[in-house]
């Protein structure tokens, strides 16, 4: 049996989940397609052949801002705590998640997040392991 793909099946998709087959420009956009696309990949084996369409552009579109967005090289001049800071704010993260990552102190936390203290090698990796993301530039 082939699934065939139906334009207006597909075009009914992209109104019902609001999404406009556009380069992705907004956090709230980025944030809109990644909820649909993780919608469409737990779908698995019940993915239309639309929605299966759907999911290989959202993921490029995804790809796309992220490597725009959190391309480390464009990071090269900020700070690791500006980074921090950044990485915590897209994220929705705030200083409390970190105790038992960084430190069980808040204070020194607090210290770290804000640039008063510098962040260690192991502090370092621990974040990058957190955020899932080099660990380098948090030195």
């Amino acid at each position: 049996m082939t699934i065939t793909f139906n334009q207006k099946n597909y075009i009914a998709l992209l109104e019902r989940d609001e999404i406009a087959p556009k380069v992705i420009e907004t956090e709230a956009e980025y944030q809109r397609f990644l909820a649909v696309a993780e919608r469409l990949i737990f779908k698995r084996q019940d993915r239309t052949a639309e929605e299966t369409t759907l999911l290989k552009l959202l993921v490029k579109l995804i790809k796309d801002y992220e490597e725009e967005v959190f391309d480390l090289e464009n990071w090269s001049k900020t700070s690791p705590h500006e980074l921090l800071q950044f990485l915590m704010e897209a994220k929705g993260i705030k200083q409390a998640d970190l105790i038992g990552v960084l430190s069980d102190s808040s204070g020194l936390v607090s210290s770290i997040v804000n640039g008063k203290r510098a962040i260690s090698k192991a502090q370092a990796k621990k974040l990058g392991d957190f955020f899932n993301i080099e660990s380098g530039v948090f030195i």
